[in-house]
């Protein structure tokens, strides 16, 4: 028997607004509903999850803090039990991802322009963190959220033709999407790649067998295609386009994003606008057309991700508190309301686990 177990990360300082308490564990049934099972509470901000390969570890950062921690999943109820926690992530970690063979996580440190190793010991618990690189470059042009490096996500390329050690890294404050992979010594080789002024590029998804990478760029709110070369780690910009309707001009930023397994439609969320914009790619050459707009059925949709089940669109709005549940058209791959809302304090990150009795 196939059990699946959904976890989500959530926002839960006063700074922040928040009314999330820790990360909550669910129990999603067959038919779709979600049955709460546990929060590992107290936490502070555990904004963004991970989950290892093997399924037996669950990995958070704490956002605004300097920390990661380990759990363990409990293969029979999917509950989670503190395995133990690491400082030196950089201030405000926001991402996490692991090396190619599992043994090393990946962390973004968002103030501070860093990517740091933390090694892993057997039982999944973490070591304490390598010497961080540093990101350099040129700030993009915004006097608030561009004075210095910002590194927003630290995805692994791996696809369904590519598994790489490249990590991508959409830098929000230099206006650079980088990609970085470490020797066996530690030493980092970098890539560049320069993005349009005051993109603010944030999140990133990949084609499941076209070598292109797609970033959602937060600050104005536009989504770019990227050739990448999965063996030199080089990026160049193919194609970008808007992320909201021509007719709109009031306050929104680009948050999430995601790619259907079958490589025929990204989706971009975007906080303000609060809107999931669905992009039909084209098949030969993986470029967006027109878009489509749907409400995201409350305010700040921070993150979005497709369910185990590949059929399934999940946006968590973090100011309304929710968690909405879209089925994915067949044809169309647009996304169609289910009426299921997951009510939760200040979501913003989910990822699930499959379990086998």
């Amino acid at each position: 028997m196939t059990r699946i177990f959904a976890y989500v990360g959530c926002r839960t300082t006063r700074e922040r607004r928040a009314e999330g308490t820790g990360i909550s564990v669910y129990e999603v049934d067959a038919s779709g509903a979600w049955q709460h099972l546990q929060t590992v509470e107290p936490i502070t901000n555990p904004s963004f999850l991970a989950l290892s390969t093997s399924r037996k570890t669950l990995y958070t950062v704490h956002g605004d803090g300097d920390a990661v921690s380990a759990f363990r999943i409990d293969s029979r109820t999917g509950q989670l039990t503190l395995l133990n926690s690491q400082t030196g992530a950089g201030h405000n970690p926001v991402h996490l991802d692991f090396n190619r063979d599992g043994t090393m996580l990946a962390v973004a440190g968002y103030a501070t322009g860093t990517a740091t190793l933390f090694p892993l010991a057997e039982d999944g618990s973490l070591e304490p963190p390598r010497a961080p690189h540093m990101f350099e470059g040129e700030p993009g042009p915004h006097r608030i959220e561009q004075k210095s490096s910002h590194p927003h996500y630290i995805g692994r390329y791996v696809t369904q033709r590519f598994d790489t050690d490249w990590h991508i890294v959409p830098d929000k404050g230099l206006d650079t999407v980088f990609a970085i992979s470490w020797t066996d010594d530690g030493h980092p080789a970098v890539q560049a790649a320069r993005t349009r002024e005051g993109a603010g590029p944030r999140h990133a998804s990949f084609h499941p067998v076209l070598p292109l990478v797609y970033v959602a760029n937060e600050l104005d709110s536009t989504l770019t295609t990227w050739s990448f070369d999965p063996r030199r780690g080089q990026l160049d910009a193919l194609h970008t386009v808007s992320t909201i309707p021509s007719h709109f001009h009031g306050s929104t930023r680009a948050a999430g994003i995601a790619i259907s397994p079958d490589g025929r439609a990204v989706y971009v969320s975007n906080r303000g606008h609060d809107t999931i914009a669905t992009f039909q790619l084209d098949a030969s050459t993986g470029q967006p057309g027109n878009a489509h707009w749907e409400s995201t059925r409350g305010q700040c949709p921070r993150f979005l991700c497709i369910g185990p089940d590949n059929h399934t669109l999940y946006v968590a709005n973090e100011s309304s508190h929710s968690i909405e549940q879209y089925q994915l058209d067949a044809d169309s791959k647009t996304p169609v309301s289910t009426g299921r809302s997951i009510k939760t304090g200040s979501p913003v990150s989910i990822t699930f686990a499959i379990a086998e009795d």
